[in-house]
């Protein structure tokens, strides 16, 4: 099974070497070279689908180099899922913090979208049922406010 959780290869990096990895977060850079483009992103725990979590505080952050060119503008931001082999450790900075990343050489990468929904409170299933209704106005149809919810679709 791969690893799915930043963690468990910081503990020991050099024991994850070659080793599958299925991990995700939100991308906060993006540089471009020749051939592939190397993403930082921050690490969040993935739920059983493999969407980021983004409810959930991060273990840290990696990089992963995906083959070819991913526009910055498209990426940085978003939501992604990056599947691959654990190449190793790169030496970098966060901010003036010295950090070492760990890299994964992506095979498979899926990009998430954020939506929102709205999430009404218990009530009636019919606000037109003359038992629900205690007069004209909707308002005071609904025991409650109702909620926004972020969520996360492919």
């Amino acid at each position: 099974t791969p690893f799915s959780r930043l963690t468990q290869i910081q503990i020991m990096p050099q024991n994850a070497i070659g080793q599958e990895a299925r991990l995700g977060g939100r991308v906060v850079d993006v540089r471009n070279e020749e051939h592939r483009t190397r993403l930082e992103i921050v690490s969040l725990p993935l739920d059983r689908w493999a969407r980021p979590q983004l409810e959930q505080i991060s273990d840290g952050r990696f990089v992963a180099y995906v083959p070819g060119f991913l526009e910055p503008l498209d990426s940085r931001g978003r939501l992604v899922t990056v599947v691959g082999p654990i190449s190793g450790m790169e030496a970098g900075r966060i901010g003036a913090k010295p950090y070492n990343f760990v890299v994964i050489e992506t095979t498979g990468y899926q990009r998430w979208n954020e939506t929102q929904q709205v999430m009404l409170p218990p009530g009636p299933v019919d606000p037109w049922d003359w038992r629900y209704r205690r007069g004209w106005g909707f308002a005071n149809d609904w025991p409650g406010p109702a909620r926004i919810e972020t969520i996360v679709t492919p």
